[in-house]
C-alpha cells in the first residue's frame, strides 16, 4: 500500500498538466491500461520486491484519476452542474471501494488472492474500450452534439484547439490554490483511514472475523456514497436558487466537515462495536461532502486548467494521506486507539475554517478569456 500511495503522490502533477496539454481523453487511454495490466501482473508477484514495485508503478497510472476527470468532465457542465457531476463521480468511486472488500473476500477464500488483482485489472480493460468509443475531449467534437446544446455549454470552456502551456507560475503563486490544496488534504488525512487502516482497526480492535469485517468495512463507504450524492445534488440546487457561488460551495463543504468531526471523536471512544461502526458510517457520510465542492471548485478557478489545479489540490490530499497511516500505526502500536480520532477531529474542525474564511470559488486562476477560451463557434 504505501508503495502505491508514494507513486500515487508523484504522478499527481505530471498527470494534470499532460491532461490539459494534450487532452484528457488521450492521457486516460494510456493511463487506465498501463494501471489495469499492472494490477494484473500483481497477481503474479512473489515476494515484497516485486509486490512493490508493481504496486508503485500501478500508483503511478493511476495517479491521475481524479485530476484528468476533472479536465474532462470540466468543458461538459456548467457551474450549476458541478457539483452534482462531482458528488456522482465520486460515488461511484466509494460504490466501488465498497464492493472490494466482500468480492475480494470471496474471491480469496474461493481461487485465492491472485484473483482479486485479476478481476480489477480486466474490469479496468473492458472500460477503458467503452470510454475511449463514448467521449470527447470537447461538446464542439462530439458528432451526436447539435447546435442548441452546444450554445447552453457556452460558458463551459472546451479543451484549446492548440496546446497550451500551462502557467504554472501564476498558479503557484495563486492563494486559492494554496487554500483548496490545504482544505482537500484536512478531508484526506481523515478519508485514509478508511481506505488504509479500517480493516485492520475492525479486525484488531473491535475483534471482528475476517468475514464479518468484509461487509462491515462497507457500511462506512456505502454511506460516504450517499453522502456525495446527496451533497452534489444540495450544492448545485443552492446554486440555482441564489447564483451565489462562493455560498453554494462553502455551505455545503463546511457543515460536511464538522458533521464528520463530531461523529468520528465518540467513534473511537465507544465500547461498543456495533455503535463505533455506525459513528464512523455517519461521520464518512460528511466527510464525503467535501468531494463534490473541492472538484467542483477545482473546475471554477481552473478553466482550462482544471487539470493542474485539480493534480495540485490532490497533491495537497495525498500528502496528508501519507501521514494518516503513519500517524494511526504509530499511536496504535503504543495502544492509543482513541487518540488518531480525536486528531482527526481536529483537523476537519480546521478544513471547515479553511473553507468558512480562505476558499474563494468566485476568484479564477487566470482570467476568464485567457483561461477560457469559450465557445467561439457557437456564439
Amino acid at each position: 500500500f504505501r508503495g502505491f500511495v508514494l507513486a500515487y503522490t508523484i504522478g499527481q502533477l505530471p498527470s494534470g498538466w499532460l491532461a490539459d496539454h494534450f487532452g484528457p481523453r488521450r492521457i486516460i487511454c494510456l493511463l487506465v491500461p498501463f494501471w489495469s495490466i499492472t494490477t494484473v501482473l500483481t497477481g503474479f508477484g512473489a515476494g515484497f520486491l516485486s509486490l512493490f514495485s508493481l504496486r508503485f508503478i500501478t500508483g503511478l497510472g493511476a495517479s491521475g484519476t481524479f485530476p484528468i476527470t476533472t479536465r474532462a468532465m470540466q468543458p461538459w457542465f456548467l457551474p450549476s452542474e458541478r457539483s452534482s457531476i462531482n458528488g456522482l463521480t465520486h460515488a461511484c468511486a466509494r460504490l466501488g471501494a465498497a464492493i472490494v472488500p466482500p468480492v475480494a473476500v470471496w474471491l480469496t477464500i474461493s481461487f485465492g488472492w491472485h484473483w482479486v488483482f485479476y478481476v480489477c485489472g480486466i474490469v479496468g480493460l473492458i472500460w477503458v474500450v467503452v470510454f475511449a468509443h463514448i467521449y470527447r475531449n470537447s461538446p464542439t467534437e462530439h458528432p451526436r452534439i447539435g447546435a442548441e446544446e452546444l450554445a447552453t455549454l457556452r460558458d463551459a470552456p472546451p479543451l484549446p484547439s492548440r496546446r497550451r502551456k500551462v502557467p504554472w507560475r501564476v498558479i503557484l503563486r495563486s492563494p486559492n490554490m494554496l487554500f483548496i490544496s490545504m482544505g482537500f488534504a484536512c478531508y484526506a488525512y481523515g478519508g485514509y483511514f478508511y481506505v488504509a487502516w479500517l480493516p485492520s482497526y475492525l479486525v484488531q480492535y473491535r475483534h471482528f472475523s475476517m468475514a464479518q469485517m468484509g461487509i462491515v468495512a462497507s457500511l462506512p463507504l456505502l454511506a460516504g456514497m450517499a453522502g456525495d450524492v446527496v451533497s452534489g445534488l444540495y450544492g448545485d440546487r443552492l446554486m440555482r436558487r441564489t447564483g451565489r457561488l462562493n455560498f453554494s460551495r462553502r455551505m455545503v463543504a463546511v457543515p460536511g466537515m464538522l458533521g464528520a468531526a463530531l461523529f468520528i471523536i465518540p467513534a473511537g471512544m465507544l465500547d461498543s462495536a456495533a455503535l463505533a461502526v455506525i459513528c464512523m458510517s455517519i461521520s464518512l457520510f460528511f466527510m464525503e461532502f467535501l468531494n463534490a465542492p473541492s472538484w467542483a471548485v477545482a473546475m471554477d478557478i481552473g478553466g482550462a486548467y482544471s487539470g493542474t489545479v485539480g493534480s495540485l489540490m490532490n497533491l495537497g490530499a495525498s500528502i496528508a494521506g501519507t501521514f494518516s497511516p503513519m500517524v494511526f500505526g504509530l499511536l496504535t502500536q503504543n495502544g492509543h486507539w482513541i487518540a488518531p480520532f480525536i486528531i482527526q477531529g481536529m483537523v476537519l474542525i480546521a478544513g471547515a475554517m479553511i473553507w468558512l474564511f480562505l476558499i474563494d470559488a468566485e476568484r479564477p486562476i487566470m482570467p476568464a478569456p485567457a483561461a477560457d477560451g469559450l465557445l467561439a463557434a457557437t456564439t
